[in-house]
């Protein structure tokens, strides 16, 4: 191959020497970004002070090398200062890398930070755990049938919940905010107002009680805050308002009401339920329990069993594991059923007669020889107190104790009467 062959192919496959930098090239640059500025002079006075450092810039930066040193990281971070000159102005290089401390939390932010910080310790997770077969193996097994939210109520271990959560339970565990587990037993329960209290064995530096507080003087819009753990993401917070007082929902166990509930807007979700409904000051004022939605997600509007209602409740079942509650012993028809046949009041289908109803000589409703229906007692009254559905009588049961003469008026035909009733405790269900 000839020399001037030989010297063509060189030259095709060896690339073109880069051009030649300035030597110290950002040593130069730092210390032209630290020289102040000289006097503007009236010829520079039409130009406005960011165009000094386009000017320096290009001083330092050779013509020829100009498109090359735009690809590398050189020419991207003569871009980036310049970039920063044009916005900040002629302030000094530095000023453009100076990142700017984190905005500090406002009052109310760190109350709720504060507020979340000292409750969460005594919020738990709860795990309910049924026993299940294999249709194959024939093995039975432990499976997680649902979960909830609950809380420490004292240091002797007793936390409180939804009867809800631990509803047909085999085993139930309790999952505290150092994430120990602790198998837990069932203290005792309330269905009729939604209210369970289990016990763990758990050292007493690890429970916390949650402060206590009351409902009885809450007031519509100032704050609340509850803390669980929704679709089983454990301790969440959600903030809101009280949107409403004294309103009534149904016991998803017994359909009897519960009344002088707290309305709130702050989220509450699957396994929310059981835990701690907190007003401002971190003291607990009630207790999730239900949401209203169609989807079965939070739409704004929860409820919460007030703290006087729950406080009463967890006592005696810590005590007596039950509650004592006065009951009239009947099975009425439902208020539908009432109101289709143009009547006011509440049916009784069956008043057994071991029962406080029965033994007062209310009658049931019951077929004749040919199979006609002939209806029983309707209640219309009791103490005085006017009865239109099952809600009417439930609430006047509440304010009765164990051993309580009621004078029960009720329609019988085309005729009223009024009979003496004694009121006897509920059967124990536990």
């Amino acid at each position: 191959m000839s020399a001037a062959a030989s010297s063509a192919t060189a030259c095709f496959l060896s690339p073109l020497p880069p051009p030649r930098r300035p030597r110290h090239f950002l040593r130069h640059l730092a210390r032209a970004a630290v020289t102040k500025p000289e006097p503007a002079s009236a010829s520079s006075l039409a130009l406005p002070s960011p165009w000094l450092w386009a000017r320096r810039l290009c001083e330092l930066v050779p013509a020829e090398a100009g498109g090359r040193l735009l690809s590398s990281a050189a020419g991207s971070l003569i871009v980036a200062l310049a970039s920063a000159s044009l916005v900040l102005g002629d302030t000094g290089a530095a000023s453009a890398f100076v990142v700017s401390t984190p905005r500090k939390l406002q009052a109310d932010e760190l109350a709720t930070v504060r507020l979340f910080q000292e409750n969460t310790p005594s919020v738990v997770y709860i795990t309910n755990l049924a026993v299940r077969q294999d249709a194959f193996t024939l093995d039975v097994l432990e499976v997680p049938q649902g979960s909830g939210s609950g809380f420490v109520w004292d240091k002797s271990g007793h936390i409180v919940t939804n009867f809800r959560v631990i509803r047909g339970a085999s085993d139930l565990r309790v999952t505290l905010a150092d994430q120990s587990v602790y198998e837990a037993q069932v203290v005792g329960f309330d269905q009729d107002k939604d209210v369970a209290v289990l016990g763990i064995k758990a050292p007493k530096n690890k429970l916390r009680p949650i402060p206590v507080g009351v409902s009885a003087d809450l007031l519509v819009g100032q704050k609340v805050y509850a803390i669980g753990n929704p679709f089983g993401l454990d301790h969440t917070l959600t903030t809101g308002v009280i949107s409403g007082l004294r309103r009534e929902i149904s016991s998803a166990a017994t359909g009897r009401p519960i009344q002088d509930v707290i309305q709130t807007d702050a989220a509450i979700n699957p396994g929310n339920s059981g835990g701690p409904l907190l007003d401002s000051s971190g003291n607990l004022i009630g207790v999730n329990t239900a949401i209203y939605s169609p989807s079965g997600a939070s739409s704004g509007v929860g409820f919460s069993i007030p703290v006087d209602t729950v406080g009463g409740i967890v006592d005696q079942l810590i005590k007596f594991g039950r509650v004592t509650r006065p009951i009239l012993g009947i099975k009425f028809a439902p208020d539908q059923s009432v109101e289709q046949l143009g009547l006011s009041g509440v049916l009784v289908l069956d008043a057994p007669p071991n029962g406080p109803a029965g033994k007062a000589g209310l009658q049931a409703t019951k077929r004749d020889p040919y199979g006609r229906l002939i209806l029983g007692d309707i209640i219309t009254s009791v103490n005085g107190t006017k009865v239109t559905n099952g809600s009417d009588l439930y609430r006047i049961l509440d304010q009765c104790k164990v051993g309580d003469t009621v004078t029960v008026e009720v329609l019988r035909g085309d005729h009223k009467e009024k009979i003496p009733v004694v009121l006897e405790p509920k059967a124990d269900e536990s």
